[in-house]
């Protein structure tokens, strides 16, 4: 695995602003820095005994899917209102993002068992609201949430505390243009 520093001087290399918001993808077209983000992701859990990672639409699917592979884990999909999702699902309404918009949550109860330890990725973390959401969920579906790993963090001392064991690569860089 690269050196965690390297990562996270990648990954903030790597950050680019397109009118003021923040261009995350740029973090997945290219297969080497993408692979080393993921291995930054799922670091700190690697002896965690994860059984399942889950990831929240939509840039969390990419990451979830990829991390859960790493972590020889099965992948749990947390999908907003909008998706087709067959079968029986929880549902949590989120509280408003840093957008102010608040999301309807889903997880498919199939997906998830009593004993499953279960780590949730995401790209950028702000209020904590659809993370909270997804622990939430994650907890109510008889599973136990182990953490957040995410790839920027920009929540409060407050939302990192309530989030449990909460682990990001690079700090909120400023808009650069």
């Amino acid at each position: 695995m690269p050196d965690d520093d390297a990562v996270r001087a990648r990954v903030a290399e790597a950050l680019r602003f397109v009118n003021g918001h923040a261009d995350v993808w740029r973090l997945f077209d290219d297969a080497t820095l993408f692979s080393a983000v993921v291995d930054g992701l799922v670091a700190p859990y690697r002896d965690g005994g994860i059984t399942k990672v889950a990831g929240i639409e939509s840039r969390g699917f990419i990451l979830g899917g990829a991390c859960a592979l790493r972590l020889g884990a099965g992948f749990v999909a947390i999908r907003k209102a909008e998706g087709l999702f067959p079968g029986e699902k929880l549902s949590v309404l989120a509280h408003a993002d840093y957008r102010g918009n608040a999301h309807l949550l889903r997880i498919q109860v199939a997906s998830l068992k009593v004993g499953d330890r279960v780590l949730v990725v995401d790209d950028w973390c702000e209020t904590g609201s659809q993370a909270a959401a997804a622990k939430s969920l994650i907890e109510r579906a008889g599973a136990e949430f182990i953490g957040l790993s995410c790839i920027v963090d920009q929540a409060a001392e407050g939302v990192r505390k309530r989030l449990g064991d909460y682990r990001w690569l690079v700090k909120a860089p400023h808009a650069r243009g």
